[in-house]
């Protein structure tokens, strides 16, 4: 039960700072967020938010510095729309899925042109060895 209670609070808040930040903040570093995951645990007191920013680097330093800079008032926005006793501190994290998914489609890329290589290594092999003698061959016959 707890665990279902985690992950409707960790999608209401996922959902309130995805408004919240659609809206926009007064901070002229906030470049364009997304919000990708929240998890909370288990006492319902912390909540990892994770994020990713479109653009270079320099960007996404500059949209974590604000983002960190407004998380008091973006609390105070989660206190307002969840009915519960004690809001949850939150803390932002920059998700790193962009980053991985481009070093596996890299992988994947490399990965399928070595299968390419060995394809057209062995469509021109030839068995290693003599040919075995008791085999008859088409012409033989």
């Amino acid at each position: 039960m707890a665990g279902e209670r985690q992950a409707r609070l960790a999608d209401r808040i996922r959902v309130i700072l995805a408004e919240r930040l659609d809206k926009g903040l007064r901070d002229p570093r906030l470049g364009f967020v997304t919000i990708t995951d929240v998890r909370v645990t288990g006492d319902l007191q912390h909540a990892s938010v994770f994020y990713t920013v479109l653009g270079d680097d320099a960007e996404r330093v500059a949209s974590g510095e604000a983002l960190k800079s407004a998380t008091g008032m973006l609390r105070s926005e989660v206190g307002r729309h969840l009915n519960v006793r004690l809001v949850p501190t939150l803390e932002f994290i920059a998700d790193a899925l962009p980053e991985n998914a481009d070093h596996i489609s890299g992988l994947l890329r490399e990965a399928r042109e070595r299968d390419a290589e060995v394809s057209r290594l062995a469509a021109g092999a030839k068995p290693a060895g003599d040919e075995d003698p008791y085999i008859r061959s088409d012409d033989e016959e």
